[in-house]
Order: structure tokens, then C-alpha cells, then sequence
């Protein structure tokens, strides 16, 4: 019994010692390097999978923007088209952005299936391929704006010309009106002239034109002499002593006379005899009549606003102002002699109505100077009587033919030239009669019957 007993106890404590090991066996992991490397293959796989889906979406993006980019090119295509109308352009545009919305909804179906199965099939073009897609259709887009800018700028620029032409126009009839109104005071018989069919009443009219400006240059400067305090018989004595003696009412024709004798001198010369313009001495008759027709009509302020303080009339305007203007009658006028410092620096012009009136006169003479070798050469001479010959009715005209008329009728010889106010002119064929002041005559033996 003992021996049984023990023998069951040792049969009960060996299969529970098994059972005990094989439960323990079986608990403990039977290959343990066998579940890590399973562990890094899915960790592996879903890195794997998780590139792929990132390099989905850039090129999805990438399309995406390529598409949108490319409706706009087209867009823009299309608005261009519109104006002026081209319906092969319409038609094309029309295709392109159809074929892209397309495109777009292809790329949103693909997306969603995308989302839906991670194993669906990519639709879209690599995304380096749609990024140059991209940058070739906002090229496109900049092309197509540039070329409707251009269009516009076109378009503005006919509007321009077209605004013009009309501005052209009304001045043109304004200056007629002005010309009806005050005779002499403009241009306006010389706008359609054409160097063809120049003749001598076009320079007797722009020297009409010049005398006049020179007539309301010397009554500025009488008036700038008063308002100085000058003694204008005295002024004008030393101009012409026997004036004041003879007819003092002549008194401001003196003033004329010098200072038409400042403003022509040299004007026979093709460059003023001045070193500045010695390039005028070869131009042709064609060089000096475009050169009046391209300031006959401009004011001087536009001409000084143009730079013409380096040009020619520039030059002109300078050489004659320092002659004309005496230093002490400037600084009686203004104060000081910054002005003519100005003037002689040619660095500009001074801003002043005395000097205004002198630029005026002085672009008109140079107008008639233009004119005047408009014409062929040797057709045209300048000329002025000497004082004390005998007045003649072919080559000259008095400044003051009523009161001369007067002393003719009172019985006195012939009458004699005093002095030349303004020059003559001989023009092709045609004698252009200078104008002079008459001395006054000594009666004659035995008088009238």
C-alpha cells in the first residue's frame, strides 16, 4: 500500500511537472526573430505605401494647378479674340477650356477613387511634367495679356493722333478767325504752303507778321524807359540827333529804326554771320523752309520748354538779346544784371515780360530769315535808304504818310530821307519798299502856283 501510494504520488507529481513545463513551453515565444522581422516588413511597407501616396498627391496638385493655369491662357485667348472678332481664335479657345475642365473632373474622380482604394490606377501626367505644362501656359497667359496691352496701347495711340488732327484743325480755323480779326498778326495765309508754291506775298506777309511783333517790342521798351526814368527825346536823339529837330512826333520811329537795325543786321548771311550757326552757311533752300514750317505756329514758351536755349533759335535769341540790350539800360529795367548773366551763361532764359517780348520778336525775324532762303539763290537781297537822298516812291514808304502828304501840299521840294525804320526787300521779281522817315523839307523857291 505504501509503495503504491508513493508510486501514484510520484506518477501525480511528474505529469504535473510536465503539464507545468509544457504550459510554460507553450507561453514562451518558439521563435522570437521570426515576429520582429514581420514587425519592420509592415513598418517598411506602410513608409513604402505612404511615399506613394505623397508622390500621388504632388502630381495630382501639380495637375491640378497645370490645368487651371491652362483654362486661364485660354480664358484670356478667348477676351482677346472678342475685339476685333476672330472666330478661328473663339473656336480654339472655346475647345481648350472645355478640354481642360474635362480634364479636371478626371482628376477629381481619380482622387475620390483614390480615397476610396488605395490601389486605383493614376490618371494624372508625372508631376515635373505638369509643372512645366504649368509655366508653359502662364507663359502663354503673359503673351496673350502683352499682345492685348500692345493692342490697347495701339488703339490709345490712334486716339491720340485722331485728337490731334482735330486740335490741329480747330487751332487752324481759330488762327483764320484771328486773322480776319487782326490782319498781320498771324500766320494763318501761310498754313497749307508748300515750298512749290512759294512766292513773294507769302514773305511780304510773314514780314508783316515781323514788323508788327518789333512794333510791340519797341513800345514795351519805351515803356520800361519810362517807367526807369529815362529822357526819351534824349534817348531817341542819340539815336537820330536831327529827329527831335526835324519831327519830333517821329520820336519812337527811332527807337524802331534800332532796333530793326540790331535784329537785321547780317540777315543777308545764311547764319547771322554768328561762329554758333556756321553750319547754315551750306543748307539748302529745303532745310530753311521745313525749318519755318516747324516753328511758325509755336509759341515761344513751348519753344523754351523744349530746350530751345541749345538749338539755333536758341543761339539766335542769345546773340541778339546781348547785343540789343545794352548792360546799363538792363539794370535800369530789372535791378541788377542777373538777367543778361543768365542769357550769357546759356543755361536758359530769364522769365520776364520784357524778355518774352524781345524772344517773340526775335522767333519772328528768324521765321522771315527761314523764309527768306526759302527761295532760290540769288533770288532774294535786302536793302535800306541812305540818309538824305531823295525819296522815291518805287523802293521806299513812309512811316508817316499823312503828315508827309501835309507837306506837299505846303509847297516844299521833294522830300528827303531821314532814316530807315525798317529795311526793304527785293523777293524774285518783287520790290518790297523799305520804310523811312521823311526830313523835313525846305520850301522851295518861289513856292507853288
Amino acid at each position: 500500500m505504501v509503495s503504491s501510494r508513493a508510486k501514484i504520488g510520484q506518477s501525480w507529481r511528474s505529469s504535473s511537472s510536465q503539464e507545468n513545463l509544457r504550459d510554460y513551453f507553450s507561453a514562451m515565444p518558439s521563435e522570437p526573430h521570426k515576429g520582429e522581422d514581420e514587425k519592420q516588413q509592415q513598418q517598411h511597407s506602410q513608409k513604402k505605401l505612404s511615399s506613394k501616396d505623397k508622390e500621388a498627391m504632388e502630381s495630382l496638385l501639380a495637375n491640378l494647378f497645370a490645368s487651371i493655369s491652362a483654362i486661364k491662357a485660354a480664358y484670356a485667348q478667348l477676351q482677346v479674340a472678342q475685339s476685333p472678332y476672330d472666330p478661328d481664335s473663339i473656336q480654339s479657345a472655346d475647345q481648350a477650356v472645355v478640354s481642360e475642365l474635362k480634364h479636371l473632373s478626371v482628376l477629381k474622380q481619380s482622387y475620390l477613387s483614390k480615397q476610396l482604394q488605395s490601389t486605383a490606377p493614376p490618371v494624372s501626367q508625372p508631376a515635373l511634367e505638369a509643372r512645366n505644362q504649368e509655366q508653359r501656359s502662364l507663359l502663354k497667359t503673359y503673351q496673350i495679356t502683352t499682345k492685348k496691352l500692345e493692342a490697347e496701347l495701339q488703339l490709345r495711340d490712334s486716339d491720340i493722333l485722331s485728337l490731334q488732327a482735330q486740335l490741329q484743325a480747330l487751332e487752324k480755323q481759330n488762327r483764320a478767325l484771328d486773322a480776319r480779326l487782326h490782319p498781320g498778326r498771324s500766320l494763318s495765309a501761310l498754313d497749307d504752303l508748300h515750298l512749290s508754291g512759294l512766292n513773294p506775298t507769302h514773305f511780304l506777309t510773314a514780314l508783316r507778321y515781323t514788323v508788327k511783333s518789333i512794333r510791340c517790342f519797341v513800345k514795351l521798351m519805351v515803356k520800361e524807359m519810362e517807367s526807369a526814368g529815362w529822357d526819351l527825346d534824349a534817348a531817341a536823339g542819340s539815336i537820330q540827333p536831327d529827329v527831335l529837330r526835324r519831327k519830333p512826333s517821329h520820336r519812337i520811329f527811332a527807337f524802331e529804326s534800332f532796333v530793326c537795325q540790331k535784329m537785321f543786321s547780317d540777315f543777308h548771311r545764311r547764319d547771322f554771320n554768328l561762329s554758333s550757326l556756321a553750319d547754315r552757311s551750306t543748307w539748302d533752300r529745303r532745310r530753311f523752309f521745313d525749318e519755318f514750317t516747324e516753328l511758325k505756329f509755336v509759341k515761344i514758351k513751348q519753344a523754351f520748354e523744349g530746350g530751345t536755349q541749345k538749338s539755333a533759335l536758341g543761339k539766335f535769341i542769345r546773340a541778339k538779346y546781348l547785343a540789343l540790350v545794352h548792360p546799363k539800360m538792363e539794370a535800369s529795367f530789372v535791378g541788377s544784371l542777373e538777367q543778361r548773366a543768365l542769357v550769357s551763361s546759356g543755361q536758359g532764359f530769364p522769365v520776364s515780360a520784357f524778355f518774352s517780348g524781345f524772344a517773340e520778336m526775335a522767333r519772328r525775324v528768324w521765321l522771315l530769315h527761314c523764309l527768306f532762303f526759302s527761295f532760290g539763290p540769288g533770288e532774294g537781297s535786302i536793302f535800306q535808304a541812305r540818309q538824305g537822298c531823295r525819296f522815291s516812291e518805287v523802293y521806299m514808304e513812309s512811316v508817316a504818310e499823312e503828315e508827309d502828304d501835309d507837306d506837299d501840299a505846303a509847297g516844299l521840294r521833294p522830300p528827303t530821307v531821314g532814316f530807315t525804320v525798317v529795311p526793304g526787300f527785293r523777293v524774285g521779281k518783287t520790290l518790297i519798299q523799305c520804310k523811312v522817315s521823311i526830313a523835313s523839307s525846305a520850301p522851295q523857291m518861289g513856292g507853288r502856283s
